[in-house]
Protein backbone atom coordinates (compact mmCIF):
# COMPACT_ATOMS: atom_id res chain seq x y z
CA UNK A 1 0.00 0.00 0.00
CA UNK A 2 2.82 2.14 0.70
CA UNK A 3 4.44 1.81 -2.76
CA UNK A 4 1.40 2.81 -4.08
CA UNK A 5 0.72 5.83 -2.74
CA UNK A 6 4.17 6.47 -3.53
CA UNK A 7 3.60 5.99 -7.04
CA UNK A 8 0.29 8.03 -6.94
CA UNK A 9 1.92 11.22 -5.51
CA UNK A 10 4.66 10.91 -7.99
CA UNK A 11 2.27 10.54 -11.27
CA UNK A 12 0.15 13.31 -9.36
CA UNK A 13 2.93 15.29 -9.20
CA UNK A 14 4.10 14.83 -12.90
CA UNK A 15 1.00 14.84 -14.36
CA UNK A 16 0.13 18.40 -12.75
CA UNK A 17 3.13 19.97 -14.13
CA UNK A 18 2.98 22.27 -17.17
CA UNK A 19 3.97 20.11 -20.52
CA UNK A 20 6.86 20.75 -21.94
CA UNK A 21 6.97 21.91 -25.61
CA UNK A 22 9.86 22.28 -27.67
CA UNK A 23 11.34 25.66 -27.15
CA UNK A 24 11.74 27.68 -30.58
CA UNK A 25 13.99 30.26 -30.69
CA UNK A 26 15.69 33.25 -33.18
CA UNK A 27 18.30 30.84 -35.95
CA UNK A 28 21.77 31.62 -34.54
CA UNK A 29 24.60 33.28 -37.38
CA UNK A 30 26.57 30.41 -38.05
CA UNK A 31 30.00 30.90 -37.02
CA UNK A 32 32.96 30.32 -40.03
CA UNK A 33 33.84 27.21 -38.37
CA UNK A 34 29.88 25.97 -38.59
CA UNK A 35 29.68 26.98 -42.42
CA UNK A 36 32.80 25.04 -43.17
CA UNK A 37 31.23 21.56 -41.24
CA UNK A 38 27.93 22.59 -43.00
CA UNK A 39 29.34 22.47 -46.61
CA UNK A 40 30.77 19.15 -45.71
CA UNK A 41 27.05 17.63 -44.82
CA UNK A 42 24.28 17.15 -47.28
CA UNK A 43 20.47 16.18 -47.65
CA UNK A 44 17.78 15.42 -49.95
CA UNK A 45 14.59 13.44 -49.96
CA UNK A 46 13.38 11.21 -52.06
CA UNK A 47 10.36 8.57 -52.45
CA UNK A 48 10.01 9.25 -48.67
CA UNK A 49 13.32 9.14 -47.18
CA UNK A 50 15.48 11.38 -45.66
CA UNK A 51 19.13 11.15 -47.06
CA UNK A 52 21.61 12.87 -44.89
CA UNK A 53 25.42 12.55 -45.09
CA UNK A 54 27.57 13.50 -42.34
CA UNK A 55 31.50 13.89 -41.38
CA UNK A 56 33.95 14.45 -39.64
CA UNK A 57 34.74 14.70 -35.57
CA UNK A 58 31.83 13.94 -33.52
CA UNK A 59 30.87 17.33 -32.69
CA UNK A 60 31.59 18.66 -36.12
CA UNK A 61 28.90 15.57 -37.62
CA UNK A 62 26.38 16.31 -34.81
CA UNK A 63 26.29 20.07 -35.54
CA UNK A 64 25.63 18.77 -39.34
CA UNK A 65 22.78 16.52 -38.19
CA UNK A 66 21.33 18.65 -35.93
CA UNK A 67 21.32 22.01 -38.09
CA UNK A 68 20.11 19.81 -41.23
CA UNK A 69 17.24 17.85 -39.27
CA UNK A 70 16.03 20.12 -36.88
CA UNK A 71 12.81 20.00 -37.56
CA UNK A 72 12.17 16.39 -38.01
CA UNK A 73 14.46 15.95 -35.06
CA UNK A 74 11.88 18.04 -32.81
CA UNK A 75 8.41 16.58 -34.52
CA UNK A 76 10.60 12.50 -33.18
CA UNK A 77 11.04 14.33 -29.70
CA UNK A 78 7.76 15.44 -29.46
CA UNK A 79 5.77 12.41 -30.65
CA UNK A 80 7.49 10.30 -28.13
CA UNK A 81 6.85 12.53 -25.27
CA UNK A 82 2.91 12.42 -26.32
CA UNK A 83 3.43 8.29 -26.45
CA UNK A 84 5.32 8.34 -23.29
CA UNK A 85 2.82 10.08 -21.85
CA UNK A 86 -0.37 8.41 -22.31
CA UNK A 87 0.89 4.56 -22.32
CA UNK A 88 2.99 5.58 -18.94
CA UNK A 89 0.81 8.46 -17.34
CA UNK A 90 4.10 10.30 -16.38
CA UNK A 91 5.49 13.21 -18.03
CA UNK A 92 8.58 13.59 -20.61
CA UNK A 93 10.01 15.82 -18.01
CA UNK A 94 10.46 13.55 -15.44
CA UNK A 95 11.65 10.25 -17.78
CA UNK A 96 14.32 13.13 -19.06
CA UNK A 97 15.05 13.46 -15.42
CA UNK A 98 15.51 9.72 -14.50
CA UNK A 99 17.49 8.91 -17.94
CA UNK A 100 20.38 11.86 -16.82
CA UNK A 101 20.79 9.90 -13.80
CA UNK A 102 20.45 6.67 -15.06
CA UNK A 103 22.21 6.93 -18.62
CA UNK A 104 23.68 9.89 -19.67
CA UNK A 105 26.99 9.10 -17.07
CA UNK A 106 26.86 6.12 -19.62
CA UNK A 107 27.19 7.14 -22.64
CA UNK A 108 30.83 7.14 -24.06
CA UNK A 109 32.99 10.27 -24.72
CA UNK A 110 32.17 10.39 -28.45
CA UNK A 111 28.55 9.45 -28.33
CA UNK A 112 28.59 12.09 -25.71
CA UNK A 113 30.25 14.68 -28.23
CA UNK A 114 27.81 14.28 -31.34
CA UNK A 115 24.64 14.15 -29.24
CA UNK A 116 26.08 17.77 -27.98
CA UNK A 117 26.66 18.82 -31.99
CA UNK A 118 23.22 17.60 -32.21
CA UNK A 119 21.74 20.04 -29.70
CA UNK A 120 24.18 23.12 -30.54
CA UNK A 121 22.83 22.80 -34.41
CA UNK A 122 19.35 22.28 -33.32
CA UNK A 123 19.86 25.79 -31.45
CA UNK A 124 21.71 27.37 -34.66
CA UNK A 125 18.31 26.18 -36.49
CA UNK A 126 16.11 27.55 -33.74
CA UNK A 127 14.96 25.21 -32.01
CA UNK A 128 16.13 24.11 -28.37
CA UNK A 129 16.85 20.91 -26.17
CA UNK A 130 19.24 19.49 -24.22
CA UNK A 131 21.98 16.73 -23.84
CA UNK A 132 19.82 14.85 -21.43
CA UNK A 133 16.79 14.65 -23.69
CA UNK A 134 18.38 13.65 -26.66
CA UNK A 135 20.06 10.99 -24.33
CA UNK A 136 16.39 10.33 -23.32
CA UNK A 137 15.06 10.06 -27.21
CA UNK A 138 18.19 7.90 -28.15
CA UNK A 139 17.47 5.28 -25.22
CA UNK A 140 13.65 5.34 -25.31
CA UNK A 141 13.30 2.06 -26.50
CA UNK A 142 15.72 0.70 -22.88
CA UNK A 143 13.64 3.07 -20.43
CA UNK A 144 9.79 2.64 -21.81
CA UNK A 145 10.45 -0.97 -22.67
CA UNK A 146 12.51 -2.43 -19.91
CA UNK A 147 13.72 -0.17 -17.48
CA UNK A 148 9.94 1.18 -17.10
CA UNK A 149 8.38 -1.67 -16.27
CA UNK A 150 10.61 -2.67 -13.94
CA UNK A 151 10.35 0.38 -12.19
CA UNK A 152 6.46 0.20 -11.71
CA UNK A 153 7.03 -3.35 -10.14
CA UNK A 154 9.59 -1.88 -7.62
CA UNK A 155 7.05 1.00 -6.53
CA UNK A 156 4.24 -1.98 -6.46
CA UNK A 157 2.07 -1.39 -9.36
CA UNK A 158 1.21 -3.41 -12.37
CA UNK A 159 3.79 -3.77 -14.51
CA UNK A 160 3.02 -2.59 -18.40
CA UNK A 161 3.22 -5.07 -21.03
CA UNK A 162 6.11 -6.61 -22.29
CA UNK A 163 7.84 -5.44 -26.06
CA UNK A 164 5.25 -5.60 -28.88
CA UNK A 165 6.33 -8.48 -31.30
CA UNK A 166 7.67 -6.36 -34.44
CA UNK A 167 9.99 -6.81 -37.38
CA UNK A 168 10.62 -9.29 -39.86
CA UNK A 169 14.04 -10.41 -41.51
CA UNK A 170 16.16 -13.24 -42.88
CA UNK A 171 20.14 -13.47 -43.90
CA UNK A 172 20.71 -16.34 -46.23
CA UNK A 173 24.33 -17.90 -47.92
CA UNK A 174 25.92 -19.98 -50.15
CA UNK A 175 24.04 -22.77 -51.12
CA UNK A 176 20.21 -21.13 -50.47
CA UNK A 177 21.26 -17.90 -52.51
CA UNK A 178 21.71 -17.31 -56.44
CA UNK A 179 24.91 -16.41 -56.59
CA UNK A 180 26.05 -17.96 -53.27
CA UNK A 181 26.72 -14.75 -51.62
CA UNK A 182 24.67 -13.35 -48.70
CA UNK A 183 21.33 -11.44 -49.11
CA UNK A 184 19.61 -9.99 -45.71
CA UNK A 185 16.11 -8.41 -45.85
CA UNK A 186 14.36 -6.70 -42.77
CA UNK A 187 10.67 -4.50 -42.18
CA UNK A 188 10.18 -3.08 -39.36
CA UNK A 189 6.77 -3.68 -37.42
CA UNK A 190 5.90 -1.01 -35.02
CA UNK A 191 3.28 1.36 -33.27
CA UNK A 192 2.27 3.96 -36.57
CA UNK A 193 2.55 7.20 -34.33
CA UNK A 194 6.04 6.24 -34.00
CA UNK A 195 7.11 5.89 -37.49
CA UNK A 196 9.35 7.51 -38.58
CA UNK A 197 12.66 6.00 -39.24
CA UNK A 198 12.61 7.52 -42.88
CA UNK A 199 16.07 8.65 -42.48
CA UNK A 200 18.91 6.88 -44.44
CA UNK A 201 22.02 7.75 -42.19
CA UNK A 202 25.70 7.61 -44.21
CA UNK A 203 27.95 8.88 -41.50
CA UNK A 204 31.53 9.56 -42.53
CA UNK A 205 33.40 8.90 -39.13
CA UNK A 206 37.30 11.04 -38.20
CA UNK A 207 38.08 7.86 -36.77
CA UNK A 208 36.22 4.01 -37.30
CA UNK A 209 34.18 2.86 -40.12
CA UNK A 210 32.02 4.47 -42.62
CA UNK A 211 27.92 3.73 -42.14
CA UNK A 212 24.77 3.85 -43.69
CA UNK A 213 22.02 2.83 -41.63
CA UNK A 214 18.47 3.58 -41.29
CA UNK A 215 17.14 6.01 -38.51
CA UNK A 216 14.96 7.81 -36.88
CA UNK A 217 15.66 11.82 -37.09
CA UNK A 218 18.38 12.45 -34.26
CA UNK A 219 19.45 8.67 -32.91
CA UNK A 220 22.70 8.21 -33.01
CA UNK A 221 21.96 4.59 -33.29
CA UNK A 222 19.47 2.67 -35.80
CA UNK A 223 16.75 1.55 -33.82
CA UNK A 224 15.02 -0.70 -36.99
CA UNK A 225 18.36 -2.09 -36.98
CA UNK A 226 19.37 -2.17 -40.34
CA UNK A 227 22.99 -1.16 -40.96
CA UNK A 228 26.34 -1.61 -43.41
CA UNK A 229 29.57 -0.43 -42.94
CA UNK A 230 32.81 0.23 -45.07
CA UNK A 231 34.10 -3.27 -42.78
CA UNK A 232 32.03 -5.79 -45.00
CA UNK A 233 29.58 -5.77 -42.07
CA UNK A 234 25.92 -5.86 -42.69
CA UNK A 235 23.32 -6.41 -40.12
CA UNK A 236 19.64 -6.59 -38.78
CA UNK A 237 17.54 -7.69 -36.33
CA UNK A 238 14.01 -8.76 -34.27
CA UNK A 239 12.94 -8.04 -31.27
CA UNK A 240 13.19 -10.62 -28.58
CA UNK A 241 9.53 -11.15 -27.76
CA UNK A 242 8.19 -11.67 -24.39
CA UNK A 243 11.45 -10.82 -22.74
CA UNK A 244 11.48 -8.44 -19.75
CA UNK A 245 15.36 -8.60 -17.52
CA UNK A 246 16.78 -5.72 -17.24
CA UNK A 247 20.17 -4.20 -15.63
CA UNK A 248 19.98 -0.40 -15.08
CA UNK A 249 23.49 -1.09 -14.07
CA UNK A 250 24.68 -1.99 -17.98
CA UNK A 251 25.37 -0.05 -20.72
CA UNK A 252 22.46 1.44 -22.67
CA UNK A 253 21.74 -0.56 -25.59
CA UNK A 254 22.08 2.23 -28.11
CA UNK A 255 25.61 3.26 -26.89
CA UNK A 256 26.74 -0.46 -27.49
CA UNK A 257 25.42 -0.64 -30.82
CA UNK A 258 27.25 2.82 -32.26
CA UNK A 259 30.15 1.53 -30.55
CA UNK A 260 30.10 -2.06 -32.39
CA UNK A 261 29.24 -0.66 -35.70
CA UNK A 262 31.57 2.22 -36.01
CA UNK A 263 34.68 0.61 -34.63
CA UNK A 264 34.19 -3.04 -35.44
CA UNK A 265 36.22 -4.43 -38.10
CA UNK A 266 34.76 -8.34 -38.02
CA UNK A 267 31.24 -10.21 -36.68
CA UNK A 268 33.54 -11.13 -33.66
CA UNK A 269 34.35 -7.30 -32.63
CA UNK A 270 30.85 -6.49 -33.31
CA UNK A 271 29.66 -9.25 -30.97
CA UNK A 272 32.15 -8.62 -28.71
CA UNK A 273 31.10 -4.62 -28.01
CA UNK A 274 27.54 -5.34 -27.75
CA UNK A 275 28.01 -8.17 -24.84
CA UNK A 276 30.00 -5.47 -22.84
CA UNK A 277 28.39 -4.03 -20.43
CA UNK A 278 24.92 -5.83 -21.60
CA UNK A 279 22.03 -4.16 -19.64
CA UNK A 280 19.41 -6.58 -21.27
CA UNK A 281 17.85 -3.35 -23.17
CA UNK A 282 16.41 -3.81 -26.53
CA UNK A 283 16.81 -7.77 -26.16
CA UNK A 284 17.60 -8.57 -29.78
CA UNK A 285 18.02 -11.76 -32.02
CA UNK A 286 20.77 -9.92 -34.48
CA UNK A 287 21.36 -11.12 -38.28
CA UNK A 288 25.14 -10.54 -39.34
CA UNK A 289 27.23 -10.83 -42.63
CA UNK A 290 30.82 -10.35 -43.41
CA UNK A 291 30.74 -10.01 -47.31
CA UNK A 292 34.59 -10.51 -47.03
CA UNK A 293 33.96 -14.08 -46.65
CA UNK A 294 29.58 -14.31 -46.85
CA UNK A 295 29.64 -15.74 -43.84
CA UNK A 296 26.45 -15.31 -41.51
CA UNK A 297 25.75 -15.17 -38.06
CA UNK A 298 23.08 -14.75 -35.14
CA UNK A 299 23.35 -13.28 -31.89
CA UNK A 300 20.84 -14.04 -29.45
CA UNK A 301 21.26 -11.27 -26.88
CA UNK A 302 19.09 -11.84 -23.44
CA UNK A 303 20.83 -10.53 -20.43
CA UNK A 304 22.22 -13.67 -18.23
CA UNK A 305 21.36 -16.07 -21.87
CA UNK A 306 23.47 -15.31 -24.84
CA UNK A 307 23.17 -17.49 -27.81
CA UNK A 308 25.73 -17.37 -31.24
CA UNK A 309 25.67 -19.14 -34.19
CA UNK A 310 27.78 -18.69 -37.16
CA UNK A 311 27.40 -20.77 -40.70
CA UNK A 312 28.90 -20.11 -44.23
CA UNK A 313 26.27 -22.24 -45.87
CA UNK A 314 22.83 -21.84 -44.90
CA UNK A 315 19.80 -18.77 -43.49
CA UNK A 316 19.14 -17.41 -40.01
CA UNK A 317 15.20 -16.03 -39.52
CA UNK A 318 13.77 -13.34 -36.86
CA UNK A 319 10.71 -13.15 -36.37
CA UNK A 320 10.37 -12.50 -32.00
CA UNK A 321 10.62 -15.47 -30.79
CA UNK A 322 13.64 -16.90 -29.20
CA UNK A 323 15.67 -19.68 -31.06
CA UNK A 324 17.99 -20.31 -28.14
CA UNK A 325 15.87 -23.17 -25.84
CA UNK A 326 17.19 -21.72 -22.64
CA UNK A 327 17.12 -18.39 -23.24
CA UNK A 328 12.86 -19.05 -24.57
CA UNK A 329 12.68 -20.48 -21.55
CA UNK A 330 14.26 -19.03 -18.55
CA UNK A 331 14.20 -15.22 -20.16
CA UNK A 332 10.79 -14.62 -22.11
CA UNK A 333 7.08 -15.45 -21.32
CA UNK A 334 6.62 -16.45 -25.35
CA UNK A 335 4.70 -19.83 -26.04
CA UNK A 336 6.96 -21.01 -29.32
CA UNK A 337 4.12 -23.27 -31.08
CA UNK A 338 1.30 -20.74 -31.06
CA UNK A 339 0.56 -20.21 -34.30
CA UNK A 340 -2.30 -17.61 -33.64
CA UNK A 341 0.42 -15.45 -32.25
CA UNK A 342 2.05 -13.59 -34.90
CA UNK A 343 6.13 -14.05 -34.33
CA UNK A 344 5.22 -18.02 -34.39
CA UNK A 345 3.20 -17.80 -37.93
CA UNK A 346 6.11 -15.54 -39.10
CA UNK A 347 8.42 -17.81 -38.47
CA UNK A 348 6.48 -20.84 -39.59
CA UNK A 349 6.42 -18.96 -43.22
CA UNK A 350 9.73 -17.48 -43.16
CA UNK A 351 10.92 -21.41 -43.02
CA UNK A 352 8.25 -22.24 -45.57
CA UNK A 353 9.37 -19.78 -47.84
CA UNK A 354 13.25 -20.66 -47.66
CA UNK A 355 12.98 -24.15 -48.47
CA UNK A 356 10.65 -23.52 -51.30
CA UNK A 357 13.38 -21.12 -52.85
CA UNK A 358 16.54 -22.59 -51.33
CA UNK A 359 19.19 -21.96 -54.37
CA UNK A 360 17.55 -19.50 -55.63
CA UNK A 361 17.37 -16.28 -53.02
CA UNK A 362 17.99 -13.06 -54.38
CA UNK A 363 17.26 -9.34 -54.24
CA UNK A 364 14.28 -9.53 -56.24
CA UNK A 365 12.88 -12.16 -53.78
CA UNK A 366 13.82 -10.63 -50.71
CA UNK A 367 11.68 -7.90 -51.56
CA UNK A 368 8.28 -10.69 -52.53
CA UNK A 369 9.27 -11.99 -49.24
CA UNK A 370 8.95 -8.63 -46.74
CA UNK A 371 5.93 -7.89 -48.64
CA UNK A 372 4.15 -11.31 -48.28
CA UNK A 373 0.97 -11.63 -47.04
CA UNK A 374 0.63 -15.47 -46.75
CA UNK A 375 -1.31 -16.07 -42.95
CA UNK A 376 0.57 -19.43 -41.79
CA UNK A 377 -2.61 -19.74 -38.99
CA UNK A 378 -5.46 -19.50 -41.62
CA UNK A 379 -3.50 -21.04 -44.40
CA UNK A 380 -4.41 -18.40 -46.77
CA UNK A 381 -3.37 -14.80 -48.09
CA UNK A 382 -4.73 -12.35 -45.57
CA UNK A 383 -2.65 -9.61 -44.96
CA UNK A 384 -2.73 -9.17 -41.06
CA UNK A 385 -0.86 -8.85 -37.93
CA UNK A 386 0.50 -12.96 -38.32
CA UNK A 387 2.13 -12.32 -42.27
CA UNK A 388 5.78 -11.17 -42.87
CA UNK A 389 3.92 -7.77 -44.13
CA UNK A 390 2.37 -6.85 -40.67
CA UNK A 391 -1.19 -5.18 -41.16
CA UNK A 392 -2.44 -4.70 -37.59
CA UNK A 393 -4.62 -1.74 -38.35
CA UNK A 394 -6.89 -4.51 -40.64
CA UNK A 395 -6.79 -7.22 -37.99
CA UNK A 396 -9.37 -7.85 -35.72
CA UNK A 397 -7.65 -10.38 -33.63
CA UNK A 398 -10.39 -12.65 -33.13
CA UNK A 399 -8.61 -15.51 -32.64
CA UNK A 400 -6.66 -13.45 -29.83
CA UNK A 401 -2.69 -12.34 -29.27
CA UNK A 402 -3.10 -8.38 -29.45
CA UNK A 403 -5.33 -5.59 -29.45
CA UNK A 404 -7.94 -5.49 -32.22
CA UNK A 405 -6.64 -2.86 -35.32
CA UNK A 406 -3.99 -1.42 -33.42
CA UNK A 407 -2.27 0.78 -35.27
CA UNK A 408 0.74 -0.95 -35.68
CA UNK A 409 2.89 -2.95 -38.47
CA UNK A 410 4.84 -2.51 -41.09
CA UNK A 411 6.57 0.80 -42.16
CA UNK A 412 9.19 -0.07 -44.30
CA UNK A 413 11.52 -2.75 -46.04
CA UNK A 414 15.31 -3.07 -46.94
CA UNK A 415 17.17 -5.47 -49.30
CA UNK A 416 20.64 -6.06 -49.59
CA UNK A 417 23.22 -8.05 -50.92
CA UNK A 418 26.92 -8.88 -51.38
CA UNK A 419 27.42 -6.95 -54.21
CA UNK A 420 25.42 -3.78 -53.24
CA UNK A 421 27.34 -4.02 -49.65
CA UNK A 422 30.21 -3.65 -51.02
CA UNK A 423 29.51 -0.84 -52.53
CA UNK A 424 28.01 0.22 -49.81
CA UNK A 425 24.37 0.56 -51.11
CA UNK A 426 21.03 -1.35 -50.46
CA UNK A 427 17.59 -0.59 -51.95
CA UNK A 428 14.51 0.21 -49.41
CA UNK A 429 10.80 1.16 -49.69
CA UNK A 430 9.07 3.20 -47.51
CA UNK A 431 5.73 2.43 -45.88
CA UNK A 432 3.98 -1.31 -46.51
CA UNK A 433 6.41 -3.56 -47.50
CA UNK A 434 3.64 -4.54 -50.19
CA UNK A 435 3.28 -0.69 -51.21
CA UNK A 436 -0.01 -0.20 -49.53
CA UNK A 437 -0.71 3.24 -48.30
CA UNK A 438 -2.44 3.86 -44.60
CA UNK A 439 -5.00 6.95 -44.51
CA UNK A 440 -4.52 7.97 -40.96
CA UNK A 441 -8.08 10.20 -41.03
CA UNK A 442 -9.55 7.28 -42.44
CA UNK A 443 -8.14 4.90 -39.45
CA UNK A 444 -9.28 7.43 -36.52
CA UNK A 445 -12.59 7.91 -38.14
CA UNK A 446 -13.12 4.17 -38.17
CA UNK A 447 -11.46 3.06 -34.53
CA UNK A 448 -12.22 6.20 -32.61
CA UNK A 449 -10.72 3.91 -29.79
CA UNK A 450 -7.24 5.76 -30.86
CA UNK A 451 -8.18 8.67 -30.90
CA UNK A 452 -6.02 9.86 -28.57
CA UNK A 453 -3.72 9.61 -31.33
CA UNK A 454 -4.82 12.23 -33.55
CA UNK A 455 -2.44 14.79 -33.34
CA UNK A 456 1.02 12.41 -33.58
CA UNK A 457 -1.08 9.48 -35.92
CA UNK A 458 0.45 10.41 -39.60
CA UNK A 459 -1.08 9.06 -42.93
CA UNK A 460 1.94 7.42 -45.64
CA UNK A 461 1.77 7.55 -49.11
CA UNK A 462 2.49 4.28 -51.92
CA UNK A 463 5.73 4.57 -52.25
CA UNK A 464 8.36 2.73 -55.03
CA UNK A 465 11.41 0.99 -54.04
CA UNK A 466 14.50 3.26 -53.84
CA UNK A 467 18.56 2.64 -53.71
CA UNK A 468 20.65 4.44 -51.90
CA UNK A 469 24.40 4.15 -51.22
CA UNK A 470 26.94 6.18 -49.25
CA UNK A 471 27.98 9.31 -50.78
CA UNK A 472 24.83 9.79 -53.12
CA UNK A 473 24.48 13.44 -53.98
CA UNK A 474 20.73 14.68 -54.19
CA UNK A 475 19.04 17.35 -56.30
CA UNK A 476 17.39 20.13 -53.85
CA UNK A 477 14.71 21.06 -56.51
CA UNK A 478 13.50 17.48 -57.02
CA UNK A 479 14.41 15.46 -54.25
CA UNK A 480 15.56 13.28 -56.68
CA UNK A 481 19.32 11.24 -56.64
CA UNK A 482 21.82 11.22 -59.09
Amino acid sequence: MKKLLILCLVGLLCISAAPQPFKTAETRSLTPEQKTWIAKAARHEKDGWVYLHIEGAPAERGFQYGYLLAKEIAEGIRVRREGWKHTSGMEWSWLVAKSKELYTPKVDPENLAEIDGIVEGMACAGVSTSRDEMVTYNGIFDLAWYWWPQAKRNLGAPSPNPPKQSCSSFIATGSMTADGGIVLGHNTMFDYPEADFNVILDVQPAKGHRMLMQVAPGWIHSGTDFFITDAGLVGSETTIGGFGSFDEKGIPEFVRFRRATQDAASIDEWCAIMKKGNNGGYANAWLLGDVKTNEIARLELGLKQVAFERKKDGYFIGSNIAEDLQLLRFETSSNDVDIRQSNIARRVRWKQLMKQHAGKIDIELAKQFEADHYDTYLKKENPSGRTLCGHFADDPQQFGGGVPYSPSGTFDAKVVDTKMAKQMTFAGRWGFACGAPFDAKKFLEDNAQFDWMAHILKSRASQPWANFRAGEKGNSATGSSR
